[in-house]
């Protein structure tokens, strides 16, 4: 079975969107595209490019694929292994007959397929972006690591990481460290059910 790590920029009330610039993601009239820039330093870059030197797959949504095919072609010096890797792209409009604009890219289309891919051999699989993909694999409990940058502000707006109906699940910590400009960045492990209990007994 192959590990599903999902990895996300979020802010402390859990908007993931467009962290990267102002016209990377302008649906739903949202205005802060780059809110992740300022926040930049040298710890946070050595963690980034310690992500991207590792040899995996990647589960994408179709809004995701789109942006990335858009750009990482023409920018592969600064991460080689996207191209290299196999994209996954859930989607119900993008066919499989369609010319890839970008090379080993495969086109899945349901729930089935991404639990067929999960236990297939091969390597980790990795999600960026993809905000309700993320979200169908937390509903249907397929998420095993959490790699998370949590970013010091608040936007009151745009597509969230997490959304009602999560599977119920507990995490553990497995590294932590905390950026220069306060960004904390968390990586968590699936580690079993909600235990409750009541506090200070």
């Amino acid at each position: 079975m192959r590990k599903l790590i999902v990895l996300s920029m979020i802010t402390l009330d859990g908007v993931m969107q467009a962290q990267g610039g102002p016209g990377e993601d302008t649906s739903g009239d949202f205005k802060y595209g780059g809110w992740a820039a300022p926040y930049g330093d040298e710890v946070g870059g050595k963690v980034v490019q310690k992500e991207l030197a590792q040899t995996v797959d990647y589960l994408l949504g179709r809004k995701t694929f789109d942006i990335w095919a858009a750009y990482w072609p023409h920018h592969a010096a600064i991460w080689p292994g996207i191209s290299d890797g196999t994209k996954y792209v859930m989607s119900t409009t993008l066919k499989k007959s369609d010319p890839m604009r970008w090379k080993n890219t495969v086109v899945i289309e349901s729930l089935a397929d991404i639990k067929k891919l999960k236990n297939s051999e091969g390597s980790d699989i990795q999600v960026w972006g993809s905000s309700k993909l993320v979200q169908l694999l937390l509903k249907n409990d397929l998420v095993d690591e959490l790699w998370l940058k949590i970013y010091p502000l608040i936007l009151g707006e745009g597509k969230k990481l997490f959304d009602n109906g999560s599977f119920p699940a507990s995490f553990k910590l497995i590294e932590s460290t905390i950026t220069t400009t306060g960004v904390i960045i968390a990586n968590y492990k699936r580690a079993g059910k909600i235990e409750t209990g009541t506090v200070g007994i």
